[in-house]
């Protein structure tokens, strides 16, 4: 006799998407939502026109939840094309903040050319003028529980 399979059957591996268009992103962005990251953790290349993030995300598409506790990943956002980085609210030359992603959203000016914005807990902001949306999102550590051992949770 046979049985269908089963998620728990299934072998979780880690991510390695890309975005190149605002559907795409919009996948990306709620992945990345509640990620933290220490300030010491962007980079921009100017020459390569690249900005990274490494993150620790939130495992929101861990159909498993209660089978473990929340989980995190660390994975880098990368974000190529860059030709800007402009910042609110980030305390410049601070390397040990640590730094909560909320969103990322896209407002396309003259196509494929637009900005990219990262919106941070507390107000902050991060604004990158890119020539077109090229972003990818890999995982680069296995999970690990979530030292909150909660999911992160925003009240209407």
């Amino acid at each position: 006799m046979t049985e269908d399979a089963r998620f728990e059957d299934g072998r979780e591996a880690p991510l390695n998407i890309g975005a190149l268009d605002a559907d795409d992103l919009r996948v990306i962005a709620s992945l990345t939502q509640d990620a933290v990251f220490p300030a010491s953790e962007m980079r921009w290349d100017r020459k390569s026109a690249r900005f990274a993030l490494l993150l620790n995300r939130v495992r929101w598409e861990d159909a498993g939840k209660e089978r473990h506790a929340p989980e995190r990943v660390q994975s880098l956002l990368v974000f190529d094309t860059v030709q800007q980085v402009a910042s609110q609210g980030v305390t410049k030359g601070d390397a040990d903040t640590i730094l909560s992603l909320l969103s990322i959203g896209f407002d396309e000016t003259d196509a494929p050319s637009g900005q990219v914005t990262l919106t941070l807990a507390g107000d902050g902001a991060i604004r990158l003028s890119v020539e077109a949306l090229e972003v990818t999102l890999r995982d680069v550590t296995r999970p690990y529980a979530a030292p909150s051992g909660k999911l992160p949770r925003h009240d209407d």
